[in-house]
């Protein structure tokens, strides 16, 4: 199994968005037996009654569903593969299963970052699940504004290889990432502008780095490009001298570019990189 060693705070997290998911289909099922229940209790119209079987086949199709995607989503954690058809049903878990348990989550009174945390962390074993390879021209990375040195002296607006590499935040060593594989890094200053940036470039894949609120959107909104998301810490509060986990990045570029393309050498000639105004 992939990461089988990994940290025993990993673990929980991916728990507990499996765990809201159980009970979403658990809930279906409740309301589906109280629905058949009702139903035989009430003397109803033949047009009446058409509907409302409808409806309950409907709800039935959906526990199906939550329960298979339950059920092989936990094979794929486990596994550390895709189990079957799982990706095919990313869709669901993204568009409509993880709002739902965002919705029961807060009826359980657990935080919504954890759950948004918990998200991330399914997502991102989902995407590497399916080895997917790309070329370095079709990866994109996205970084957040508040990477950058709260009180630095230049602001990299226009091309963050204007950066002074004083050592107070870590875009040089994004800029040696960008020189050693041949990738554009763009840093967004919101959701909006990242989502237009996808819409622009059209990439195969997706690197981003951001809080837990933007990434999660991100994941969603982006769907079904494959994105791997990396939580950025706040040691200062939210929106300024963010930091990030730089292996992490670095393992994400090395799962999606083909090998070929996995250099240790700087490339002849990288990529201009790019930092986008503010949406």
């Amino acid at each position: 199994m992939e990461d089988s060693l990994e940290d025993k705070t990993v673990r929980p997290k991916k728990r507990i968005f499996i765990a809201l998911m159980v009970a979403a289909a658990a809930a279906l099922l409740v309301l589906g037996g109280l629905f058949a229940w009702v139903i035989r209790g009430v003397g109803l119209s033949n047009a009446m009654l058409a509907l409302l079987m409808s409806f309950m086949i409907l709800s039935i199709t959906l526990l199906l569903l939550f329960s298979a995607g339950a059920l092989l989503l936990v094979l794929t954690l486990y596994k550390g593969k895709e189990a079957f058809f799982l990706w095919r049903m990313r869709g669901l878990i993204v568009k409509v299963i993880y709002p739902l348990t965002l919705f029961l989550g807060s009826i359980f009174r657990i935080p919504r970052e954890k759950i948004q945390e918990s998200f991330v962390e399914v997502n991102n074993q989902l995407v590497r699940s399916r080895k997917i390879k790309v070329k370095h021209d079709r990866l994109l990375l996205l970084m957040p504004h508040c990477i950058q040195y709260n009180e630095c002296r230049t602001r990299v607006t226009g091309d963050i290889r204007n950066c002074e590499r004083c050592g107070q935040c870590k875009i040089p060593d994004l800029i040696e990432l960008s020189e050693q594989y041949g990738l554009d890094i763009y840093v967004a200053t919101g959701g909006t502008l990242a989502r237009r940036l996808i819409e622009e470039k059209k990439p195969q894949a997706v690197v981003a780095v951001a809080c837990k609120r933007d990434l999660t959107s991100g994941i969603a909104d982006s769907y079904p490009l494959p994105v791997i998301g990396i939580l950025n810490e706040r040691p200062y509060g939210p929106c300024i001298n963010t930091v990030f986990d730089l292996q992490k990045v670095k393992d994400a570029i090395r799962f999606f570019v083909l090998p070929d393309q996995d250099v240790e050498e700087p490339l002849p000639a990288a990529p201009t990189l790019k930092h986008s105004g503010r949406s």
